[in-house]
């Protein structure tokens, strides 16, 4: 994809928890089987992707310290 920014060895990934139902969202990751590269930024992810658990809006989710 290009455009997209990509993670780094220098960046610190950060990990995403949808308030709903908990599933957790990797930049590191990513989401393969959606369509989402590993390495993708959570801000480069669709404003139209939802949470493969439970439906839950890109907004419904938090950065979490793990």
């Amino acid at each position: 994809m290009t455009g997209i920014k990509k993670l780094n060895e220098n960046m610190e990934h950060k990990t995403w928890m949808c308030l709903i139902c908990g599933w957790m969202y990797d930049e590191t990751t990513g989401v393969p089987e959606d369509g989402i590269a590993a390495g993708t930024l959570w801000t480069d992810v669709p404003m139209n992707w939802v949470c493969p658990e439970c439906g839950a809006r890109k907004e419904d989710f938090e950065m979490v310290t793990i």
